[in-house]
């Protein structure tokens, strides 16, 4: 058992009899009333995000997971195909359940969480940061700007990225996959 004081993101409990992983979390100290805890939680069976409210000392029930390493295959329009890439077993996913799934390109090494006790995949993750090629960028007018521009360009696997003008087609860049902005171009 945890308290409210222990939540981080990313931490696992066991909320209503589902498991939930916190996603974001904000400590409130009202001027007039108890101190509470603000959170957005997202179901792991489902991925269905909730936002719930702690009172401040609340005891909260943690699961223990771990991360487990699996290459990404294949998607077949309704669900993702990983693979462990020492005993080759094979876990699909919906969409719901990874935390970017527009980032993904095949043999993409991902982490899948398992819940500890009842050895049971639950979601992916993508690294923090992954590296990609840029597929499609409009190219750059030099001088039609007064400030720093961005454009809309277009990276493996379809998804769409804001980056500075001076990018161009087939440089690889650096997203955080947590947001899904640009970081920097690859070294």
């Amino acid at each position: 058992m945890a308290s409210t004081s222990d939540i981080k993101n990313g931490m696992c409990i066991n909320f209503n009899g589902q498991p939930y992983q916190i996603i974001e979390f904000l400590h409130v100290k009202p001027g007039k009333g108890a101190a509470f805890v603000r959170t957005k939680i997202k179901n792991l069976e489902t991925g269905r995000v909730l936002d719930n409210t702690f009172p401040a000392g609340a005891k909260i029930e943690t699961i223990d997971v771990e991360n487990r390493q699996y290459q990404f295959l294949y998607n077949d329009g309704s669900e993702f195909h990983f693979m462990n890439t020492e005993n080759y077993e094979q876990l699909t996913f919906a969409k719901d359940l990874i935390n970017a799934p527009e980032f993904l390109v095949d043999g993409m090494m991902c982490y899948v969480l398992f819940h500890a006790s009842e050895n049971r995949a639950m979601a992916v993750e993508l690294p923090r940061t992954v590296n990609l090629k840029v597929t499609y960028a409009e190219p750059a007018v030099k001088g039609n700007t007064s400030t720093n521009a961005m454009k809309t360009v277009t990276v493996e696997g379809g998804a769409q990225v804001q980056v500075p003008l001076f990018i161009k087609t087939d440089e690889e860049i650096v997203i955080n996959t947590e947001d899904g902005s640009y970081k920097e171009r690859a070294k």
